[in-house]
């Protein structure tokens, strides 16, 4: 009788404590839940952040799988608001107001 190994186990992940520096410029990590449009008559579609591109677009990966590269104005990342709700935020907002770093 051959052993099996299940693909979906195998040793954790822990997350890194230090992201990518481009990701953490823009205040986002890999992991964080975004959504995007390209046009303003399309609907929004989630997505979970992956990396920094290049170009110094975010890519993405969405629900089928697919990966995707859009630029910050189109992005809107997932946050939770004063009453503990879900609350969508502009990207290029979050990313042009400062913030303190977290303290280890």
């Amino acid at each position: 009788m051959s052993q099996r190994r299940d693909p979906g186990r195998g040793p954790r992940r822990t997350p890194d404590p230090f992201p990518e520096p481009g990701l953490a410029a823009l205040g986002l990590r890999p992991g964080d839940h975004v959504r995007f449009r390209r046009r303003a008559d399309e609907r929004w579609k989630e997505a979970v952040v992956v990396r920094r591109e290049r170009d110094g677009s975010v890519g993405l990966r969405d629900a089928k799988g697919a990966a995707r590269a859009i630029t910050i104005e189109h992005l809107q990342v997932r946050t939770t608001g004063p009453r503990g709700g879900t609350v969508w935020e502009s990207l290029a907002e979050r990313a042009a107001r400062t913030e303190q770093l977290e303290l280890l």
